[in-house]
């Protein structure tokens, strides 16, 4: 008997999920696509926050910074779960790469004196920073209205306790392999009057109850101190002999690059939104600028110690990078008073 093999093919009855479907049509899409649109919660929630009465559970108005489509925003990365994991364990895997080659080759203990006395004073005590810094994203992860928004949030508050955690690994290896670094890190964050500028700026962020703000105004202090430490004193460290710290450097400036990438698109969406854009813009000029006062004040006496460490040009740096940390919101139409 001869039996005859065919294919046959089974038109699927849709080609995607029903939430996607009614924003696209019924088109193949993306597993982003899949995890993202019009998964924000906006009905039938079981009882509003004690802390909050007048506030449903989740709702747009914990922001004065809204979107009328939350949706109108897709992070350009198209980051769920997968690919988002994969990319953080490059991260990481290349992160340890380096200080294995540093501890090697004994690069630490070869730093200058002056250039290790700045990493363990004025490097480390960042992870402190950036536990704050996770917690204020969490925040906004879970205050925030759309999927497309708070997953954004979401990662990055994955990646700032990673980014602590590599300021971390990075100090054990500066201690041959001890924590005390890292012990001696957490005295100067919470006793060193250098640092209480900075933490008190940090802690009232932390309760900034509009998480749209406090999230802002993380971001104007991640881009002042990210241009002034893994940026300016990576490009003076290379001429001064302080390799080590430039190859450690380098991992943070690439995280802080790709970071830029979706928060930027943010705030273009935020300002061109058709019925709530100038509303945004007027709250994120004035918290743009706010910020950047508070944060030139707080940081001033961190790069004066930064001087009296290394010829870095630290407080010049400080001066120039809040004016073109402020250019740069102009330019993302974000601060009214530097506007075309």
């Amino acid at each position: 008997m001869q039996i005859e093999l065919r294919t046959q093919v089974i038109e699927p009855r849709r080609k995607t999920f029903t939430h996607v479907s009614n924003r696209y049509g019924d088109r193949p899409a993306s597993r982003y696509e899949e995890g993202t649109v019009d998964l924000q919660g906006s009905a039938n929630f079981q009882y509003k926050p004690l802390w909050a009465p007048d506030m449903e559970i989740y709702s747009p108005d914990f922001s004065a910074l809204k979107l009328a489509d939350p949706y109108s925003y897709m992070d350009p990365r198209q980051y769920y779960y997968t690919p988002y994991v994969s990319a953080r364990a490059d991260l990481h895997e290349a992160f340890a790469a380096t200080l294995s080659y540093l501890e090697k080759r004994g690069l630490f203990d070869r730093l200058p004196e002056s250039w290790h006395s700045l990493l363990q004073n004025i490097v480390l005590p960042l992870r402190h920073y950036e536990g704050a810094a996770q917690m204020i994203s969490a925040a906004a992860a879970r205050y925030g209205w759309g999927t497309s928004i708070t997953q954004c949030f979401s990662y990055a508050s994955f990646d700032r306790i990673g980014n602590a955690q590599m300021l971390s690994r990075a100090g054990i290896s500066l201690g041959g392999g001890t924590a005390e670094p890292l012990a001696v890190a957490k005295t100067a964050w919470v006793e060193d009057p250098t640092w209480q500028g900075l933490r008190k700026h940090v802690e009232l962020t932390l309760v900034e109850q509009d998480w749209g703000k406090a999230i802002v105004a993380l971001d104007v202090t991640d881009r002042v101190i990210y241009q002034l430490l893994f940026t300016h004193l990576d490009d003076v460290a290379i001429g001064a002999g302080a390799g080590s710290y430039s190859l450690v450097a380098q991992h943070f400036s690439t995280w802080f690059l790709d970071q830029r990438k979706w928060f930027d698109a943010l705030y273009k969406a935020w300002a061109a939104d058709p019925e709530h854009g100038t509303a945004n813009v007027e709250t994120l000029s004035a918290v743009v600028s706010q910020t950047l006062t508070t944060v030139g004040e707080a940081l001033a006496p961190v790069m004066e110690a930064v001087d009296g460490l290394v010829d870095a040009g630290a407080v010049e740096a400080l001066t120039a990078t809040i004016e073109q940390t402020r250019a740069a919101y102009a330019a993302l139409g974000v601060a009214k008073e530097l506007t075309p």
